[in-house]
């Protein structure tokens, strides 16, 4: 058995001002033999794959795999200089078994779903003999397109991803199965008409993986996968989708995914932003007893698309004299070099953030003394480590604020303590970023408060200004769902 593994992602904030070209996929991760690497983040199953097949005997062509951080629109010809090294390698090596870790949720210039795209033409090339397995984000638009051209396709189960690995593996084993002829899967997906984020690690969230995990493997469901979708991609399938496989019973596949989307549903109540704003949050967070308080500044979120200048929650920090405040991270290439000019110690006059787009508010003067400065910083998420950059720890007066020249969100207190900021003798912790803070974070903070402030990652989800999505969606509209 020959396998080809690959992979290419991105997710596009189409709301954002940031454009996604070559620059970006070589500074995030560009790799044709990533498996002689360590891991990054969606490389990550190639080294699944990479083992599982050499367990087998089977022969490994290994294709290009790159991904960009979450930014604006993909330029038209990166994309399609990505996408057709994949299919040129694929046209040489005509593998029995293609696997592919993308993302979902990638938008390129004159490409609404990048995604379909790829994998039909991978279809084209392969014939029907082939079989295609795929590993996305859970935040992706899932489409026809993708369904009909690909036999395997299984999303992340929990946000934070922490799964990428064993989602990895039941891919594989699914798509061997497949190749092997033991099973032959259907693909069948429900419409939750709804618009939202679904953190896994609390209840009720919880609970609904735990169901799905224990319903595969029943009858003929061979997996389930709960398509969360990416709101700030302006496009027709945005929104929340339930796939399951089945092992040839489409009725199994129908009926099960409207059962857990049908579930979902009438959970939503849950799923309502109902979080403080700015002033609100750093005002309880002031008055806790236990620290660090750690709030969530999900509007700013790098990993959505955003810039990571944003300075609305500094600006409330310095108005209400807040000391013993840690922010992080500041994406500002400017603000790094001058700290790095001026040196550990240093004085320093610099005009913070507010630099990339309206979303980011109004750039901020302030005088501080440069902490300390480390280069070639990374963050843990799960077995991979992040890129950083260079980090710089700017403090004023009790407001520590760490930043650095590659944008990218807080994942783990190391973009702190790396640079020498115990966050346990901070009473607030702010981290710029929607969820993937939390499996970091969550053990040392004595509360976890998300912030429903301004930026280009608004957690309004019925007030964003989808010009492309023309159906009716929780909670936009008022939707008598089947309960």
């Amino acid at each position: 058995m020959k396998v080809m593994i690959a992979g290419l992602a991105t997710e596009t904030n189409t709301f954002s001002p940031i454009p996604t070209g070559m620059h970006a996929f070589q500074e995030g991760f560009f790799d044709r033999e990533s498996t002689k690497r360590a891991p990054g983040f969606f490389s990550a199953p190639l080294h699944e794959w990479n083992r599982l097949a050499q367990e087998r005997g089977w022969e490994v062509i290994e294709s290009l795999c790159t991904f960009a951080q979450p930014g604006g629109v993909t330029t038209r010809s990166t994309y399609e200089t990505l996408r057709d090294e994949i299919l040129d390698d694929l046209k040489r090596a005509a593998p029995d078994i293609l696997l592919l870790s993308l993302h979902g949720a990638m938008i390129a210039e004159g490409y609404e779903d990048c995604e379909g795209d790829i994998l039909k033409k991978a279809r084209d090339i392969l014939g029907e003999s082939g079989v295609i397995g795929v590993e996305i984000d859970l935040h992706t638009h899932l489409t026809d397109d993708m369904m009909q051209a690909a036999d395997i396709i299984v999303a992340f189960k929990e946000y934070p991803h922490i799964d990428t690995a064993e989602r990895a593996v039941e891919v594989f084993e699914l798509a061997a199965a497949t190749a092997e002829g033991s099973i032959k899967p259907v693909m069948r997906d429900f419409d939750c008409q709804m618009v939202a984020m679904y953190q896994t690690p609390r209840e009720p969230m919880k609970s609904f993986v735990a169901d799905m995990q224990a319903r595969e493997g029943q009858h003929t469901i061979l997996s389930l996968s709960l398509i969360h979708g990416f709101p700030w991609g302006d496009c027709a399938r945005v929104g929340t989708r339930m796939l399951a496989i089945s092992d040839g019973d489409v009725e199994a596949a129908d009926q099960t995914a409207a059962e857990f989307g049908q579930r979902l549903q009438s959970l939503r109540d849950y799923f309502k932003a109902d979080w403080p704003d700015i002033p609100e949050a750093l005002n309880y967070a002031s008055r806790s007893e236990k620290f660090p308080v750690v709030l969530a500044d999900f509007a700013d979120n790098a990993g959505a698309g955003a810039p990571a200048d944003s300075t609305f929650v500094l600006k409330e920090v310095l108005r209400l004299g807040l000391k013993d405040v840690g922010i992080a991270i500041f994406w500002d290439p400017g603000a790094v070099m001058m700290a790095r000019e001026a040196g550990i110690g240093a004085l320093l006059r610099v005009r913070l953030g507010g630099k990339v787009d309206v979303a980011s508010g109004q750039p901020i003067d302030i005088a501080v003394t440069v902490r300390n400065i480390q280069e070639y910083m990374t963050q843990p998420l799960g077995a991979a480590n992040i890129k950083m950059g260079t980090g710089v720890w700017l403090e004023m007066d009790g407001v520590h604020m760490i930043v650095s020249d590659h944008r990218t969100q807080a994942f783990h207190p190391d973009c702190f303590e790396k640079l020498g900021l115990d966050i346990d003798t901070l009473k607030i912790v702010v981290v710029k970023s929607s969820q993937h803070f939390y499996a970091g974070f969550a053990p040392r903070a004595s509360e976890v408060v998300y912030i429903k402030g301004a930026g280009a990652v608004t957690p309004n989800y019925a007030s964003i200004p989808y010009k492309l999505k023309s159906t009716a969606y929780w909670p936009r509209d008022d939707i008598g769902f089947e309960t």
